[in-house]
C-alpha cells in the first residue's frame, strides 16, 4: 500500500486507500476495517496525506515531516483523549510545531493516523518526481546536391574555350568592291576558248 494513495475523508473517521476516483465522488478502502464503498464528493471533501501541511514556528512543513519525526523518536504515544500528554509528547518529538495555531483536535488526528500508518506496514515517504528523459536531438547532414543549371554553364563556358573561332569568310567576300565581281561576270571573248574551223568541203573529182 502506497503512501501516495492514502486519504482522509471529511466527516468519516479514520484513513482510507484511494481505490478509483469518478467525476462524482470516489470508491475507498479503509485502513481500519477494510471495508470499501463509494463516497460522494458532494457530500464529502478529499485531503490526500501527501498534500497535508503543519503550522511550525518557522515555515510550513509537510505532515511527512512530522510523521517521520513521531517514527524515529523513542517516546511512548499519548492517550489520544489527554490533551496536556499530547502537547508535551509533541513539544519534545517536534519543538518547532506551532502548538498555538495547531489544535489540540489535530494532534489527535496525527496521533491516530501515525497507528493506522504503523499497522497497516505503509511506508511514510513523499512521492519521487518522475525523471525527465534527456532529449537526444539528431543531427542529420543534408546532402548538398550541385545545380543542374551551373553545371551546363561551366560546360558551355569550356566548349567555347575550346573551339577556334571561325574566320568570317563569308563576312569577306561580302565586303569585295562591286566593282571586282562586275569584272567576274564579264570576262573578254578573247578569253573563251577558240571555236573549231568548219570542215573543208571535199572537192568533186
Amino acid at each position: 500500500m502506497e503512501y501516495s494513495k492514502i486519504i482522509a475523508v471529511t466527516g468519516l473517521p479514520g484513513l482510507f486507500e484511494l481505490l478509483n476516483s469518478k467525476a462524482d465522488g470516489a470508491i475507498v478502502r479503509s485502513l481500519e476495517d477494510k471495508s470499501s464503498k463509494f463516497v460522494s464528493s458532494r457530500i464529502h471533501n478529499f485531503s490526500h496525506l501527501e498534500s497535508i501541511e503543519v503550522f511550525t514556528v518557522r515555515e510550513n512543513v509537510n505532515l511527512v515531516d512530522v510523521l517521520k519525526a513521531m517514527e524515529a523518536s523513542s517516546e511512548k504515544l499519548p492517550d489520544e483523549k489527554d490533551a496536556a500528554a499530547l502537547k508535551k509528547y509533541f513539544s519534545k518529538v517536534y519543538p518547532d510545531l506551532d502548538q498555538d495555531r495547531v489544535y489540540s483536535s489535530d494532534l489527535k488526528k496525527m496521533v491516530k493516523w501515525f497507528s493506522v500508518l504503523k499497522s497497516n506496514n505503509v511506508e511514510i515517504k513523499l512521492t519521487e518526481p518522475a525523471e525527465e528523459e534527456p532529449v537526444v536531438e539528431e543531427i542529420v547532414e543534408e546532402k548538398k546536391e550541385p545545380a543542374p543549371k551551373k553545371k551546363a554553364a561551366v560546360k558551355e563556358e569550356k566548349e567555347t574555350e575550346e573551339k577556334p573561332a571561325k574566320k568570317p569568310v563569308a563576312k569577306k567576300a561580302a565586303e569585295e568592291p562591286k566593282e571586282k565581281k562586275e569584272a567576274k561576270k564579264e570576262k573578254p571573248e578573247a578569253e573563251a576558248k577558240p571555236k573549231k574551223a568548219p570542215a573543208k568541203k571535199k572537192s568533186d573529182k
